[in-house]
């Protein structure tokens, strides 16, 4: 059809007969056999954004997008975000109708970070199977072909509907997306996004997001000229963020201080996460003798404990550490903290990315093995329960679930029929079993 938008992903209204199927079939072409010509029924715009990433090595079938910010770390970076200011006209362009009309809306950076994802409560229920939510990073180049990634990418309003998206998970799903730019410098600030069925591809939903992209490019006109007019404003000085403490997937601890980073050695670093540990069961602390307990297989004198625990102090800070008994004086985030606070928000993709490993896995402390174990157990138990296969086959991927027969059967289970994973699978269970039979 001619004088039809390259934009607009279904300038009719709604999908034509067989738009799926050829869409899916040119898709399949595509990551099986490298970068043949386009094909009918492909959008340009689509099929360029197909080649870049695969060319960027997305996986169609693999993980959701990587969480990059999480809790205080996205509280302040959102705060201090330019279109921070602007997100309650946002709210009122785009947000307070989203339930009604069955949308979710999300604003990014210019990086591809969600940070804001609001509107239909159900909706955003679903969408954080496939990690869209504040925090993820959905820039094409991780996350494959989807609206806000590739509006990005090439600086243009677009639509994507349905199985234009590259990787097949976000495949349900339609969006429609605008870049934001700051009015006076032209820096790309992010982009505004709307997500949800088919609806959304329609060229009404991307007139809408255009709309109120200039609402608020001309909001952020209008507050530039009130700075200006105020002249330089002081800011706030920031509140320097809590130490943390690294422990997964590492043999001896990483601290991180605001004066900087510090490699613990392994006794330093059992000691400090079974006090984090502590603090987060909400305990008072620890004395020696169990201290001594946790840390030593075999039991070990108190005296040991006590002096290992002065050096710590020393290399630490007194005001990190305190003792009678030995516990933290100030707060101390631990990436075992991360996960589980993932964990209990539902959102087990963002959990695993977080997850490079089991605790301190060098330690024979006993205290260290059960929090180990009980890391190893919540993050298994939610895997399971999704049923989702990409996450089953992330964790099946990870050393502790190399000989867990259940995952794998999981796993195969859930692949779909036609998966090209479920043979590497099913040998992997096979080959459990025979060896489980001796």
């Amino acid at each position: 059809m001619t004088g039809v938008s390259p934009w607009l992903a279904l300038p009719g209204g709604r999908p034509p007969p067989g738009l799926t199927r050829q869409l899916r079939a040119a898709h399949e072409t595509l990551v099986t056999r490298g970068a043949p010509p386009p094909r009918p029924g492909v959008r340009s715009v689509v099929w360029d954004s197909w080649r870049r990433s695969l060319g960027s090595g997305v996986d169609p079938d693999g993980q959701g997008p990587p969480v990059d910010l999480l809790d205080d770390d996205l509280a302040a970076y959102r705060a201090a975000h330019p279109l921070a200011p602007v997100l309650p006209l946002i709210r009122r362009l785009l947000v307070e109708d989203a339930e009604a009309d069955r949308m979710i809306v999300g604003v990014t950076d210019a990086d591809g970070r969600m940070l804001w994802v609001e509107g239909d409560r159900r909706l955003r229920s679903l969408a954080e199977t496939m990690n869209f939510v504040a925090g993820a990073r959905w820039s094409e180049e991780v996350a494959g072909t989807n609206a806000p990634g590739t509006a990005l990418a090439i600086d243009h309003p677009v639509q994507i509907y349905g199985s234009e998206h590259y990787r097949r998970p976000v495949q349900p799903w339609s969006c429609s997306a605008a870049p934001v730019h700051h009015p006076v410098s032209g820096v790309l600030l992010g982009a505004i996004d709307v997500t949800g069925g088919d609806h959304v591809a329609t060229p009404h939903v991307l007139t809408l997001v255009r709309a109120t992209v200039a609402a608020v490019e001309a909001e952020l006109r209008w507050l530039h000229r009130e700075e200006q007019s105020r002249g330089p404003v002081r800011p706030a000085p920031a509140r320097p963020p809590a130490p943390l403490l690294e422990v997964l997937g590492r043999e001896r601890a990483r601290l991180t201080l605001p004066s900087g980073r510090q490699e613990l050695s392994l006794r330093h670093s059992e000691l400090l996460l079974l006090l984090a540990e502590a603090a987060a069961a909400g305990e008072e602390g620890r004395s020696a003798e169990r201290l001594a307990a946790e840390c030593h297989p075999a039991g070990s004198a108190a005296v040991t404990v006590r002096a290992e625990l002065s050096r710590l102090r020393r290399l630490v800070g007194a005001d990190l550490v305190g003792s009678r008994p030995y516990r933290l004086l100030a707060p101390l985030e631990t990436d075992l903290d991360r996960v589980r606070v993932l964990l209990d928000r539902g959102t087990v993709g963002a959990a695993l990315d977080r997850y490079p490993g089991p605790v301190l896995p060098r330690s024979a402390a006993p205290g260290v093995v059960a929090a180990r174990r009980r890391t190893a157990a919540a993050l298994r138990a939610a895997v399971l329960r999704s049923r989702r296969p990409e996450l089953l086959l992330r964790w099946t991927a990870l050393p502790e679930a190399r000989e867990d027969a259940v995952a794998w059967q999981a796993c195969l289970e859930a692949l779909p029929a036609g998966s090209p994973r479920r043979g590497p699978v099913a040998a992997h269970l096979l080959a459990l079993r025979r060896s489980s039979r001796g």
